[in-house]
């Protein structure tokens, strides 16, 4: 078997680190496997911006429907609510069921739900529907990160999830591209593209290793009499991540969603040049993820900066003066983002046994899905007390800079009370 890679610094007591089953590291498959769970990671992101081109021609057919107003826009964003909502419970069944099992069912139903539009005649199904589509991705998402966390260790983990970031930013472009370009055979259309999680079910089956767990007698939290069943879930070491990661995912979500807004809020309509301004943002997103990916530090050191990005960001858009320095505030801002979102991953992970790794990982997802749900709510909200979208963001700068200062002196304080490699031997 091959040497396992070595692990970053642990960023708590509490941080566990498994090695790689030795299929998942090596072996002719092992390119194919990480295809398929980057592939799975992006089923979610397809389901969220597919549809978003098509939404007026939607409204227009079912014009004549009560509620039309408020049932087209859920048709769009109700599978974040049912994958927020349901993540941590995919995670139960994920670590009761098996991963691989649960990934591979959840990937078939995605496809049926998903298309289901393409025959239903009624809003409302359409909608209840899009809720079911939600459920799937919940599995889906859990169980491709889990499996990540379950083949891989150390720095090589590390990579992966921040490929899977950088993954997800750059299919979020190309899913909203075929989305516009089906658009124009009618809005129903786009549904079709749910049917290739048909061709990815298979290949999950039959090319994913089952994951298993590493030797537990040598994690730090067990003795060997330990029973896995009776120790305790990490509720308290991953309640703080998961707090973080919901003012994270508010963070990230809020440039994504208001960008088109704010540029116009300046006078600029043209959907070339937003379209090109959002290109630019998410094209931030991937070179912070690279950045993360290249330098192996550890989550602890990384996120005063990426969270002192994100408010910097927001802070230049506030006071900008012209849709040029707004556009560049909004690449400061998703810069962070791409540094964020691993290195709250990879400290989630890092807190988690092979046990519970599945329900981690969902409570994880949960929370980063919520935040996606709730960010233009809170952002009307925000704009509705302080009077402007952009003072808004003035009020979200502010707030990154608060979680900046303190991630800074809880980074400092844990490196007063961590001692020294060498302080530890000399003694």
């Amino acid at each position: 078997m091959p040497a396992p890679v070595p692990p970053l610094p642990s960023p708590t007591p509490t941080a566990v680190e498994d090695t790689p089953t030795e299929q998942a590291v090596s072996g002719p498959g092992h390119r194919l496997r990480l295809m398929l769970l980057m592939a799975g990671s992006c089923l979610p992101i397809l389901g969220a911006v597919l549809i978003a081109p098509v939404l007026p021609q939607m409204q227009s057919h079912f014009a004549d429907v009560p509620g039309v107003d408020a049932l087209v826009p859920m048709a769009l964003t109700i599978p974040a609510l049912s994958l927020a909502l349901l993540a941590p419970f995919a995670g139960v069944i994920a670590d009761r069921l098996g991963r691989k099992r649960l990934l591979v069912v959840s990937t078939v139903l995605y496809a049926i739900l998903g298309t289901a539009p393409l025959w239903l005649d009624s809003l409302g199904a359409i909608v209840a529907s899009r809720a079911l589509v939600g459920v799937a991705e919940a599995a889906i998402m859990t169980c491709s990160t889990t499996l990540i966390g379950d083949y891989y260790s150390g720095r090589q983990r590390d990579r992966y999830l921040a490929m899977q970031t950088m993954c997800a930013s750059i299919s979020a472009t190309a899913f909203f591209v075929l989305g516009g370009a089906a658009g124009s055979a009618g809005w129903r259309a786009p549904f079709w593209a749910y049917a290739v999680s048909l061709l990815l079910a298979p290949a999950m089956a039959a090319f994913l290793p089952r994951p298993r767990p590493a030797d537990h007698a040598d994690e730090p939290s067990l003795t060997a009499s330990e029973p896995m069943a009776k120790r305790p879930f990490p509720w308290r070491p991953l309640a703080g991540t998961c707090a973080l990661t919901l003012l994270g995912a508010i963070l990230f979500y809020t440039v994504q969603v208001e960008m088109a807004f704010l540029l116009n809020d300046m006078g600029v309509s043209n959907p070339g040049v937003i379209g090109l301004a959002t290109a630019g943002s998410s094209a931030a997103v991937v070179i912070g993820a690279v950045v993360f990916a290249k330098a192996g530090r550890s989550p602890q050191a990384w996120l005063p900066t990426a969270f002192g990005l994100s408010a910097l960001g927001f802070a230049v858009i506030w006071l900008a003066p012209n849709p040029v320095v707004l556009t560049a505030g909004a690449v400061i801002n998703c810069l962070g983002s791409g540094i964020m979102l691993p290195s709250l991953l990879t400290l989630a992970m890092s807190k988690l046994h092979y046990a519970d790794r599945g329900r981690g990982t969902g409570l994880w997802t949960g929370f980063f899905f919520l935040g996606q749900f709730i960010c233009p709510l809170v952002v009307l909200a925000l704009a509705s007390a302080v009077g402007t979208l952009a003072n808004a963001l003035g009020v979200l700068a502010l707030a990154g800079a608060v979680a900046t200062a303190a991630l800074g002196l809880a980074a400092r304080r844990h490196r007063t009370a961590t001692p020294e490699p060498m302080q530890q031997t000399a003694g």
